[in-house]
């Protein structure tokens, strides 16, 4: 049995939970903590996570598809807040539930406290413009405009939701990640890794951690802008990234890094 079936097999045995069921925790103020893992692992993990969670269903799915879309200015200074660990930092993005065919344009601060607030408005599509309040909605929190972001790096995912019994916490378990360079049209993967994420108000019980405690499966960030930036844009600084596309490569079993482009080889 490949390892897709046994996902598959495994979510199915999980208890559902509907996003109306799920909207007493949104965790629109919380504290993240991420891991990266393997697929294998994280067949082990469901298999552990029977009994104690639910997996969120949408349209008969467990299994939820998304694009997003980051925006940054010419200088990309929310990349680089990031890589040289400014906090507070920001991102903007635009984001697409690929089932519910529904988008928001967000922006997303992280305080010197490890918090993320997130905040966000509708948007019809992708292509957003600053009409129907999008200006004054960046201009307030980033003290940006339309005029001075532009869309760099897009990816897609599939993404598992659990909800622990509690309903104290949300995991989300990311995978199947694919990069495409906006400026330059270059595309990336991670391809098996696993990006696990655990969003919860506060230091409250959280069964999960017991069980990524079991497999061994440590706290790791993982920005999916900054990685899918440094995997398919070579000239940007990447010092602090480095280390980190050595080691998520050896999980991956894969070269990471970022390669040049054909007609750039000698």
């Amino acid at each position: 049995m490949d390892i897709s079936t046994q996902i598959n097999e495994l979510l199915g045995q999980l208890e559902p939970i509907t996003l109306e069921q799920m909207s007493e925790i949104r965790l629109m103020n919380r504290t993240d903590t991420k891991f990266v893992t393997s697929k294998e692992k994280l067949v082990e993990l469901l298999r552990m996570a029977q009994g104690k969670y639910y997996a969120q269903v949408i349209d008969g799915s467990k299994v939820a598809n998304y694009m997003t879309t980051y925006w940054d200015t010419e200088g990309y200074d929310f990349y680089m807040e990031h890589h040289n660990g400014r906090a507070p930092r920001q991102k903007v993005r635009v984001r697409t539930y690929l089932d519910s065919d529904v988008t928001f344009l967000e922006v997303k601060t992280k305080n010197n406290h490890g918090r993320t607030k997130k905040k966000r408005v509708e948007v019809p599509s992708q292509e957003i413009t600053g009409e129907n309040g999008n200006e004054d909605f960046l201009q307030k929190l980033v003290h940006r405009g339309m005029s001075d972001i532009h869309p760099t790096v897009r990816n897609r995912f599939h993404r598992i939701t659990l909800v622990n019994y509690g309903k104290t916490e949300r995991l989300t378990i990311d995978f199947d990640v694919h990069f495409h360079n906006m400026e330059n049209e270059r595309d990336a993967d991670v391809g098996p890794l696993v990006i696990i994420e655990l969003k919860r108000d506060g230091n409250v019980f959280s069964p999960v951690l017991d069980i990524l405690r079991q497999l061994r499966i440590k706290p790791s960030g993982f920005s999916k802008y900054c990685i899918g930036s440094v995997m398919t844009n070579k000239d940007l600084k990447q010092n602090l990234f480095k280390q980190k596309l050595i080691v998520l490569g050896k999980l991956a079993h894969t070269d990471l890094r970022p390669k040049p482009l054909a007609a750039e080889n000698p």
